[in-house]
């Protein structure tokens, strides 16, 4: 098998299954093929989506960022009390929610870089970070109640005879596009992976490797923040509690994509893919309703440690190559 196609297997692997799954719950279940089913999957996991986004570009340089749920969580309650109890309007505190994920992402890989501490330690200090900061800010959800943000709440689009809540699709798909630009067009998407591949060597060609990752936890703080400013679209509210476990959804879904978990291999349409099958796996659930939550998770872990012992096989291949 040529490299080449070493390189996409783990894509086709992703997008397979998901076609499988699909298949296998719409022949099931009644109505799974509807337009509204594949709305609301899209609807519910936008957010999870646009999280595991930015985690994608992390991974491509071998990091990882386990805050990404709790600032998430952090910016829903950030926008609302400042919307509510201060006055502000619904875009400034928006913008305010996502400066202040950019630079909570910015601050946790200058650490990184300048204290040279694995990521998982420094990211997991964040997570417990941003959540303190969430239930220091309230500890209650608080509704918003602004005429301007009912507006995008209420807001809805008619496809066929389905309601849709166009505002959250939209900014996942704009993310999800300048992410794969960003990641497959740019030299930074390649200097990301040269990093992930190998970072002694690409410090060696001379690559700026510590402001490429400082840049890569950046964007991955700013699309957790935008992941929380999506949510307040959806529910009409800040929680602090919003985005616990979430960020292991969107490491799974990158995983599942076949992005490698150390880095240096990946695909950003394999993220949405891996997106797609948490949706699909969630959503036939649902529409079975014998089975509980519980069956996520075993379903999840199951296609999770599949993946990672794929990608260990493709790499052994590739090392005897």
């Amino acid at each position: 098998m040529s490299p080449r196609w070493n390189a996409r297997l783990p894509l086709l692997v992703t997008a397979t299954i998901l076609l499988l799954l699909f298949g296998a719950a719409g022949l099931m279940y009644p109505y799974f093929f509807s337009t509204g089913n594949a709305v609301n999957i899209l609807t519910a996991q936008s957010s999870v989506g646009i999280m595991a986004v930015g985690l994608t570009l992390v991974i491509f340089a071998g990091g990882i960022d386990l805050s990404v749920g709790a600032v998430a969580g952090c910016a829903t309650i950030l926008v609302a009390t400042l919307v509510e109890r201060h006055g502000v309007h619904p875009v400034v505190a928006a913008a305010a929610a996502l400066a202040a994920g950019a630079t909570f992402g910015a601050g946790m890989a200058v650490l990184i870089e300048r204290f040279r501490q694995p990521p998982f330690l420094i990211t997991l200090a964040g997570m417990f970070l941003a959540r303190g900061c969430a239930f220091w800010i309230s500890t209650e959800s608080v509704e918003i109640r602004h005429p301007f943000h009912r507006q995008l709440v209420d807001f809805m689009m008619q496809l066929g005879p389905v309601g849709v809540h166009p505002l959250p699709l939209l900014i996942f798909g704009a993310v999800l596009l300048a992410g794969y630009v960003l990641a497959h067009h740019t030299r930074f998407g390649r200097n990301l992976l040269a990093i992930g591949g190998s970072e002694s060597s690409a410090r060696l060609m001379g690559l700026p490797v510590s402001a490429t990752k400082i840049a890569a936890y950046t964007l991955c703080g700013l699309t957790a923040a935008l992941a929380g400013v999506v949510n307040t679209f959806i529910t009409g509210s800040g929680n602090s509690i919003y985005g616990t476990g979430m960020e292991l959804d969107a490491i799974a879904a990158v995983v599942i994509g076949g992005t490698l978990l150390t880095g240096g291999r990946g695909q950003m349409p394999g993220t949405l893919c891996g997106v797609l099958i948490l949706g699909t796996i969630k959503s036939a659930l649902d529409f079975d309703g014998r089975l509980d939550a519980a069956w996520t998770r075993i379903i999840i872990g199951t296609l999770l440690l599949g993946f990672i012992l794929l990608q260990r096989l493709l790499l052994r291949r590739l090392e005897r190559r």
